[in-house]
């Protein structure tokens, strides 16, 4: 039997039957997650190539480990986007005495240099910036989230406050 046909066995066998219950089980443990679909077949490819690298003990406990990793990494990764188009927020946030062009355009290099800022800050303080500067999630709940002290996250908020600060300073956007 060649690779691919073993491949597709091994698959039907050992982890398709497990996905009804890899679905409920993100759904149950993972409620903020929204696309499962994406998890599950993200799962598939990354436990498809580890078994190419050698062979996998437990399937099943080796695809819900990954499906649990994988949703894990969704749920960490900062969301500083809007759902809304970048055009539509620029648009809200301008002032209705009708700016002039120039304006729009500053307003817009400014937006995508705070963001810049906002992508330098270390893992950890870039996380919570986020939370607590762009979702408004409060600082104990933050906390609670990461398993931090509130303390923790006071400081990492302000540390993130002011490397943007610096940030903006040295690519010329100062404001009083």
């Amino acid at each position: 039997m060649d690779d691919s046909a073993e491949q597709s066995r091994w698959f039907a066998a050992e982890l398709q039957p497990h996905e009804p219950a890899l679905r409920a089980y993100l759904r149950s443990q993972f409620p903020d997650v929204h696309d499962v679909d994406d998890i599950v077949q993200e799962s598939y490819v990354r436990v498809l190539k580890a078994r190419q690298t050698g062979p996998i003990a437990s399937a099943k406990a080796y695809l819900f480990t990954t499906a649990r990793n994988a949703a894990l990494s969704i749920l960490r990764r900062p969301r500083i986007f809007s759902e809304k188009p970048v055009t539509d927020f620029a648009v809200q946030s301008v002032p209705e005495d009708k700016p002039n062009a120039a304006d729009i355009v500053t307003l817009r290099q400014e937006t995508a240099i705070l963001l810049d800022a906002i992508d330098a800050l270390p893992d950890r303080c870039r996380e919570i910036f986020i939370l607590r500067k762009l979702q408004g999630v409060s600082q104990k709940d933050i906390a609670a989230r990461l398993g931090l002290s509130e303390q923790t996250v006071q400081v990492q908020i302000a540390r993130g406050a002011q490397k943007c600060a610096d940030y903006l300073r040295r690519h010329g956007v100062s404001h009083p």
